[in-house]
């Protein structure tokens, strides 16, 4: 249990950094982040603090959708929400002397830094086997009450995310913010590296079959 906690924090660390780098770069988050960043640039909210009331919203989502079939284990999704959310606003403070990318490639390269770092991230989190975040707990949840295959409503979910996002920055801002070219690469990337870092560090069985 405890080597599953260091692996769990480990890989939520390093998946705040991925988000962070992702800000810094530009060029758009990823799908799970882009709606919390886009809530900061409307409102006095971190990052972090707007991913842990996102999360928040999910696990209650969650609760509605499975009513009786909710499992009271799966609240352990909270902690870990406050965790990353945290871990969020750490990263992005710890970047910040880093410059803003002066040139479309070094933009470009801070977001692969991103997608690979969100992509470890991710394998960590899962091969952990104690808790999913609240996003990957909506769509199990939806899978269990509709039916349908776990990537495909993967899919729904982070296409509804990005919509919503698109929709609030045009709203609020006046333009795209949070979603761009760098949210198209990290939706088509980040589950082709954490698939090959599972292969490479996880046992096979231990891996997630849906990634």
């Amino acid at each position: 249990m405890g080597r599953r906690l260091v692996v769990l924090c480990a890989g939520l660390l390093i998946m705040a950094f991925g988000v962070a780098f992702s800000i810094k770069a530009g060029l758009g988050t990823s799908p799970i982040s882009s709606l919390p960043y886009v809530a900061s640039l409307l409102t006095p909210l971190t990052v972090g603090t707007a991913t842990i009331i996102m999360h928040c919203v999910l696990i209650l989502l969650q609760i509605l959708l499975l009513r009786r079939r909710y499992q009271l284990i799966q609240l352990a999704q909270l902690p870990v929400a406050l965790l990353f959310g945290s871990l969020t606003d750490f990263a992005v403070w710890a970047l910040q002397p880093i410059p803003e990318p002066s040139s479309y490639p070094l933009a470009w390269l801070l977001c692969l830094v991103g997608i690979l770092l969100v992509g470890i991230g991710v394998s960590f989190e899962v091969n952990a086997r104690l808790v999913t975040l609240a996003g990957e707990g909506l769509v199990l949840a939806v899978c269990t009450v509709f039916g349908p295959p776990f990537p495909k409503a993967k899919i729904g979910f982070d296409c509804t995310l990005v919509l919503l996002s698109v929709i609030l920055g045009l709203a609020g801002l006046g333009y795209l913010a949070g979603v761009r070219e760098g949210t198209v690469a990290a939706a088509l990337c980040v589950g082709l590296v954490s698939k090959l870092v599972t292969r490479a560090v996880f046992r096979p069985q231990s891996g997630p079959k849906d990634l």
